[in-house]
């Protein structure tokens, strides 16, 4: 992944907070709150910390798939 003209990996990480999930799907932290509100994107609490966990990004991208098969 691209952010500032730099390369980021996350191998193998099993949750992300939301700065890091905006890089991973390349969509704004605003909209993910949005998808979040909606219950669209799954997220955990991890003390005051929301995090998403690896397989709801997986999970969104099927969903957003399916939607636009059905498009």
């Amino acid at each position: 992944m691209l952010t500032n003209g730099k390369t980021v990996h996350y191998p193998g990480q099993a949750l992300y907070d939301v700065n890091e999930t905006g890089v991973v799907l390349r969509l704004s932290r605003r909209y993910l709150y949005q998808e979040i509100r909606a219950g669209r994107l799954r997220t955990v609490k991890a003390g005051r910390a929301r995090r998403v966990p690896a397989d709801a990004i997986a999970e969104y991208i099927k969903l957003l798939e399916q939607e636009a098969q059905a498009a």
